[in-house]
């Protein structure tokens, strides 16, 4: 039998190096008062520390991942965030419609995906864009995270070697080029307002409907 006292926090370290430059970031775009939401959670360390840099609002964590879920969880315990942060949602992406209740739709101000695209099949990213339309409006933005390829510009060598090894470990994985990510958002509804570069080779995409 479980016990329910188990501390089932994960620990990813690629969140303690990108928190505070991804928060510095969000600083920008986020309104008092309202909801973000996160797609693919994963640990809930990212989560965690965003509600307690921008106490005015309410960060929605989700993840399909049961794991996670459990993680993401134990983390809000730790940081004694339940009074504030609601429980992760079971959200896929390809399982639609998503499980947003009508009170977390009419907060959503903003919808955020870290380091998610290129560690799933590109039908996820394209399911993150059809059904993010949905829930948000012209004030409000789309922020995605992570490492990838553009044209024009050379791709990092240790970007190329993590795309190898993404690719070896699923052939459906593997870093996605910007110009095919903003193709899919242009498809649905959205304008690509701008990409901020991040440290360690990675980009911040910030995308809003038209």
């Amino acid at each position: 039998m479980e016990n329910i006292n188990q501390d089932n926090r994960l620990n990813f370290p690629a969140t303690t190096r990108n928190r505070e430059s991804i928060a510095a970031v969000l600083s920008n775009y986020i309104s008092p008062n309202s909801l973000v939401l996160e797609i693919a959670s994963g640990s809930g360390e990212h989560g965690v520390f965003f509600q307690k840099i921008f106490p005015s609002i309410i960060w929605q964590t989700s993840d399909p991942e049961f794991v996670h879920r459990k993680s993401i969880n134990s983390w809000i315990k730790h940081e004694e965030l339940f009074s504030k942060m609601p429980e992760p949602l079971d959200l896929d992406v390809e399982i639609r419609p998503w499980p947003i209740t009508e009170q977390i739709k009419s907060l959503i101000k903003g919808i955020v995906c870290i380091n998610m695209i290129h560690i799933s099949p590109w039908t996820c990213t394209k399911a993150l864009f059809e059904e993010s339309k949905n829930y948000l409006d012209q004030n409000n933005f789309l922020i995605l995270y992570g490492p990838f390829i553009r044209n024009k510009i050379q791709t990092s060598k240790s970007n190329l070697y993590f795309d190898q090894s993404l690719k070896l470990e699923n052939p459906l994985w593997g870093l996605r080029h910007l110009e095919d990510v903003n193709n899919i958002a242009i498809r649905n509804g959205f304008k690509h307002e701008k990409t901020i570069e991040m440290p360690a080779n990675n980009l911040s995409i910030v995308y809003r409907l038209n």
